[in-house]
């Protein structure tokens, strides 16, 4: 039987990097990003090369576009191999500074979404007692800085429910994986002064994960942390 990965934010950095590190590996792909376009191109550009992606359009800021998403995916498949909660979104500035709303946004994106997905495909999961958990943190998560405000927050908590869930899943033989990377050259990072080869590639982050996917099943990488090699930006 095929295996299937289910990844948020698919279709683009590093989220597009792991659907491709993912069909190379025979997997069926199911994901979903906000813009409708951008996910009929992916699906046209895999279903030329004969793989099999299927994705939605989905604001997975909104708790309804998430369970239309978990829907959509049960509706298609009976077995989840891999689950990467990758969608998230920055946007720069200081907590005494940001207006409200940024704080919201950030939170229901780069956490809520995480939390509803997630307890959405558990249960089928737990019910074939395998599957592998990776939540997209970031060196964020562990190292505050000045301007980072409410992603900053946002990325901590993350971690916090990455945590939280291996404890809880281990006894199901279900991994979960922390993914924590550094300054990754995606278009988040465009318009920056720096030169590109002062990041990583999206590519770095998919392959890790690729990687700590492999392992025997009796092992578990808890936390992946990425980092450039000149260090953080």
């Amino acid at each position: 039987m095929q295996k299937t990965a289910i990844i948020t934010g698919g279709t683009k950095g590093i989220g597009k990097s792991l659907v491709e590190e993912f069909v190379l590996l025979g997997y069926a792909v199911f994901t979903c990003a906000r813009n409708k376009v951008d996910i009929r191109n992916l699906e046209k550009e895999y279903s030329a090369r004969d793989f099999n992606v299927q994705g939605m359009s989905a604001d997975l800021s909104k708790k309804e576009n998430c369970k239309a998403f978990i829907e959509f995916v049960l509706e298609r498949t009976d077995k989840i191999d891999c689950l990467v909660n990758n969608a998230g979104i920055f946007q720069s500035g200081k907590i005494h500074e940001e207006d409200d709303s940024i704080f919201e946004m950030m939170m229901k994106i780069n956490l809520d979404s995480a939390y509803y997905i997630t307890k959405g495909f558990v249960p089928l999961m737990k019910k074939n007692r395998s599957g592998h958990i990776f939540n997209m943190c970031s060196t964020a998560s562990i190292i505050p800085y000045s301007n980072g405000g409410a992603y900053c927050i946002s990325k901590f908590a993350l971690l916090g429910f990455s945590k939280v869930l291996r404890e809880e899943l281990k006894e199901y033989n279900i991994k979960v994986t922390s993914v924590l990377p550094g300054a990754t050259f995606t278009p988040s990072w465009k318009g920056s002064e720096l030169p590109e080869s002062r990041f990583m590639k999206a590519s770095d982050v998919s392959k890790t994960i690729i990687a700590a996917l492999q392992l025997s099943n009796q092992a578990v990488v808890e936390e992946l942390i990425i980092r450039p090699q000149l260090g953080d930006i």
